[in-house]
């Protein structure tokens, strides 16, 4: 099995940490966590990649254990975030590569498209949004609200997805058994997002996420243009992004995989082996180009 590095750099003056693994003349592919993880997410699917290809999972900024700075100090935006990946890659000279989006990770990837195109070799959305079809709108109510306006009212909604229950529901809603997922996961999410001042992080990146959705026309323009080879490997239980959300990819990507498998939000949990042999199979054919 290939062997996993555990490494910190320094991008703009933070400290940020990332996971390394396979052989660095391989094809690099880049795995981007969503809320309210960090790279902990890719653990398992690693070494399943590192065999053939040579994979990087960072922490984002305010996430796992890279630099969590108040938001006195640095102002959390999608742009800020997507900027500080753009500067980890340069510093390991990685110029191309595919990306892996979930969450969070598909605004950042979706930056880092648009930024350089001919960067982007392939992309996995696994959960990772690109059009309206894909939010849940009984989740979304509370982000809108707070996006729209910040105050006593908007603010409880927004605060709760920082709570054990919360976060315990993004692992477990949809999965269709529950035992397989290790309770591990979202104590260890809880205990990182609940550092002193990282609510308050949390808090300005919940508002800033109103800057994504005006950004899908460019990004499915750009999938237009591109025809870059893409899976869309969804939980299609997922009550945050839904299935109509993956399926969506092929009106702008007529050749795109689309696979809906039987679970939730964080689908590496509980499909772990579904998932990455879907991913591999994917890799194989589309980097192989």
């Amino acid at each position: 099995m290939a062997a996993i590095h555990h490494r910190f750099t320094d991008v703009d003056g933070h400290r940020i940490f990332y996971r390394e693994a396979g052989p660095a003349d391989a094809p690099t592919v880049v795995l981007l966590h969503g809320y309210p993880t960090s790279s902990h997410m890719f653990r398992a699917l690693i070494p399943r990649l590192a065999e053939d290809y040579h994979v990087v999972a960072p922490d984002h900024l305010g996430f796992g254990l890279s630099d969590a700075p108040g938001v006195d100090e640095f102002d959390y935006t999608f742009d800020a975030l997507a900027r500080i990946t753009a500067g980890l890659l340069s510093n390991l000279g990685v110029t191309r590569y595919a990306i892996y989006v979930q969450d969070y990770g598909a605004p950042i990837g979706w930056r880092l498209a648009l930024a350089d195109p001919t960067a982007i070799t392939a992309i996995i959305s696994q959960n990772g949004n690109a059009y309206e079809e894909g939010f849940v709108e009984s989740f979304w109510t509370d982000v809108w609200a707070w996006g729209q306006e910040q105050n006593e009212r908007t603010e409880p909604g927004v605060r709760f997805a920082l709570s054990r229950e919360a976060i315990r529901w993004q692992y477990l809603h949809g999965v269709p058994d529950p035992t397989l997922v290790d309770p591990g996961t979202w104590e260890h999410d809880l205990a990182l997002v609940s550092r002193p001042g990282n609510d308050l992080v949390q808090l300005q990146l919940f508002r800033d996420y109103t800057t994504n959705r005006p950004l899908y026309p460019e990004v499915q323009k750009y999938f237009r243009d591109s025809q870059v080879p893409l899976l869309a490997v969804w939980g299609r239980n997922d009550e945050i992004f839904g299935p109509a959300g993956a399926r969506a990819f092929a009106r702008d990507l007529p050749g795109a995989r689309i696979a809906l498998l039987d679970g939730g939000h964080f689908l590496l949990e509980s499909a772990l082996d579904e998932t990455s042999a879907l991913i591999r199979e994917f890799l194989g054919t589309a980097l192989a180009r």
